[in-house]
């Protein structure tokens, strides 16, 4: 098995958690509220391939885009979200390369065309304004995204709820840990629903006053 097809298996197993189970369980690596679907709502993980572009300059990412292997998640710092970096004709070679998404620090446009294809575009929000082809920017580097120290070849799992990003030496051990955590909250769900509380099932009866 090779590194790449080592780290795709291990993002189809965190993709089994929502991303605030996995943020529990890695003990962080949430990136900042604002950063959410933009395109589609259902959840995708995959390798980050780290992409860092000066403000109003998305070179960087068309180069990204031709070197990116099936299942990879392209993470990009932009510098300024009132550039849309990325639009329908990098969503058609992002599919044609096998990338399973984007998630930018930054906007995005042509929601409508990238919407038509269903690919997941996370981000900022929207900008209409272009950029330009200029700077190389750089690729496969750690970068900032969301105020979150991504490293290339994290595993990046996205959701409605946000967007993790997972060292993937620590993969493992947060699946573990995950699986834990869901197992124990489908108990406090049951217990719930039999008439019990979340004080009593949380143990939080120690601070009230008598």
């Amino acid at each position: 098995m090779t590194v790449h097809s080592y780290l795709a298996s291990m993002c189809a197993t965190l993709s089994e958690f929502d991303t605030a189970t996995l943020c529990e369980s890695n003990e962080g690596g949430a990136l900042a509220p604002g950063i959410g679907p933009l395109t589609i709502d259902s959840r995708v993980g995959g390798v980050a391939l780290t992409v860092l572009c000066p403000p109003g300059d998305n070179l960087a990412i068309h180069l990204a885009i031709a070197r990116a292997q099936p299942g990879d998640v392209v993470v990009v710092q932009t510098g300024d979200s009132a550039y849309g970096v990325w639009g329908e004709v990098m969503t058609v070679a992002a599919m044609a390369r096998g990338i399973a998404a984007v998630i930018l620090d930054g906007s995005a446009r042509d929601i409508d065309g990238i919407r038509s294809h269903g690919f997941p575009v996370f981000g900022r929000g929207t900008a209409i304004r272009g950029t330009v082809k200029k700077a190389r920017g750089a690729v496969g580097v750690p970068i900032l995204c969301g105020g979150q120290l991504v490293w290339p070849g994290d595993v990046i799992v996205a959701d409605v709820s946000g967007v993790v990003a997972i060292r993937a030496a620590n993969g493992a051990a947060v699946a573990e840990k995950a699986a834990a955590r869901r197992l124990k909250e489908a108990g406090i769900m049951d217990g719930l629903r039999q008439g019990r509380t979340t004080i009593e099932l949380l143990g939080l009866g120690a601070g009230e006053q008598d």
